[in-house]
């Protein structure tokens, strides 16, 4: 048994589980302080009765995430206890300010929110989820600084075979943070929007009652989601061009690009022999690559070949090309699904602008399977995020196999990794019987908190 390789699923694991609660925290959040600031401005109470409903599933996806959050941080010090040697000066420091700072500030006016209905003032009241949303967003930038580093190492210095902060502001301005932040951030809205438009849907086609909230929610989900696609879209796409800048290999293995190409072709299926380093089959698209890249139909895109030969020259023998078929298929798995909720967007606000609210049944029931689109996204991009950053765990300076604790063997990693799986395979199917629970009861068992 490999503990290394155990090791590396059991974080993929208890990942991925996370990532399943994260965005929607981060986009509900907000979405819910919208509506009730509506009502707040407007006296609607439809607006209350909506903030209630999708806040009481709020709660329940927070609970969820912050239970299997927790485990994430001790893996640290247990399987990776030589990362966490190497650069715990740095990771640390914007993981303790995302647990003292942003944490507290979410969980104290979620708190607050709960049990301050009827007893706070409306637009006291109303600023405390919004509170709840710029603490959940900035939990989401403090943890994005930390892996920002591991991504693009900046402000560090190396000594006695560690890595020490020496400027903590270019941590905090570390480009690749302004990339990858925005983009969980819509990426939540977009999880957010799919998630009140799929319920909605539903239930305007079981003609439940408080139409008016389903309805209303539908048109607010739609606009929510066109603002959060958009936004997704557009700084994917400057992420890919500054990913070619500072993870060409990322790249080139997105594309299972192996030889540099100028013009270079976008690959939309390809089959690849990964041992020989070659495609078996592949249907490309001339220049377009090129384009993407560069904003023009010629520029050169390196070819993991040639990035091989350049990492040998810089860092010394090894392989470092990572998995080129998981990180070309499930790039296309995030892109996939990105389209197809484009796509469903844009349908709605056909309907929006047509006034046609009546959807067809099997309409209403396409959107209510279209909630898992934005899932399959975040952890297929997230897979691929981290996936195509290997052999490095901080990219450049220290190698995944560097990172393991060399006194944990594999049948310990093995026997946390099968109960890990467990329990949080428990969690989720929790999650989704009193998010599916609560979703179902609508708005009608809404009581006050007293």
């Amino acid at each position: 048994m490999d503990p290394l390789l155990l090791a590396r699923l059991q974080f993929a694991v208890t990942t991925v589980y996370h990532f399943f609660f994260v965005p929607l925290t981060l986009g509900l959040s907000i979405l819910v302080a919208i509506m009730e600031s509506i009502y707040v401005k407007t006296g609607d109470e439809s607006y209350k009765r909506m903030a209630r409903f999708w806040g009481t599933l709020f709660l329940i996806n927070f609970a969820m995430g912050v239970v299997t959050g927790i485990v994430q941080e001790f893996q640290f010090g247990m399987n990776w206890s030589e990362y966490s040697r190497f650069i715990g000066d740095i990771f640390g420091v914007p993981l303790a300010i995302e647990a003292l700072l942003a944490f507290f500030l979410e969980s104290v006016f979620l708190g607050v929110w709960i049990f301050g209905w009827n007893r706070l003032s409306k637009k006291m009241h109303a600023a405390s989820i919004w509170l709840v949303a710029v603490g959940s967003n900035l939990s989401a930038l403090w943890i994005l600084v930390a892996n920002s580093f591991m991504q693009q190492p900046v402000g560090y210095t190396l000594r006695n075979g560690r890595a020490e902060m020496t400027n903590f502001w270019a941590l905090l301005t570390n480009r690749h943070v302004w990339e990858q932040f925005p983009h969980v951030v819509f990426a939540g809205v977009c999880t957010a929007a799919f998630f009140v438009i799929g319920i909605s849907a539903w239930h305007l086609r079981k003609k439940s009652t408080d139409s008016l909230v389903w309805l209303r929610s539908l048109k607010m989900g739609t606009i929510y989601g066109a603002v959060g696609i958009l936004f997704v879209i557009l700084i994917g796409h400057n992420q890919a061009q500054y990913m070619i800048k500072v993870q060409p290999m990322k790249m080139a293995a997105a594309e299972a690009l192996w030889e540099s190409e100028n013009p270079a072709a976008m690959s939309l299926f390809t089959i690849c022999d990964e041992k020989h380093c070659k495609d078996i089959f592949s249907i490309k698209i001339p220049r377009l690559l090129s384009l993407l890249a560069h904003n023009r139909f010629i520029g050169e895109v390196k070819g993991i070949n040639q990035l091989q030969e350049e990492f040998q020259a810089a860092h010394g023998p090894g392989d470092y090309i990572p998995p080129v078929a998981l990180s070309y298929w499930t790039f296309r798995l995030m892109i996939g699904a990105g389209m197809l909720m484009l796509l469903l967007i844009f349908l709605l606000l056909i309907g929006l602008f047509r006034a046609k609210v009546d959807y067809k049944a099997h309409f209403l029931r396409l959107l209510t399977v279209a909630i898992a689109l934005p899932y399959i996204a975040n952890s297929a991009g997230w897979i691929f995020t981290e996936i195509a950053r290997q052999p490095w765990i901080v990219y450049g300076i220290m190698r995944t196999e560097d990172g393991i604790s060399p006194n944990v063997g594999g049948g310990a990693v093995l026997l946390s990794l099968i109960l890990f799986t467990l329990v949080y395979g428990a969690l989720l199917l929790a999650d989704v019987y009193l998010l599916r629970k609560y979703a179902m009861a609508g708005t009608d068992n809404l009581n006050d908190h007293e």
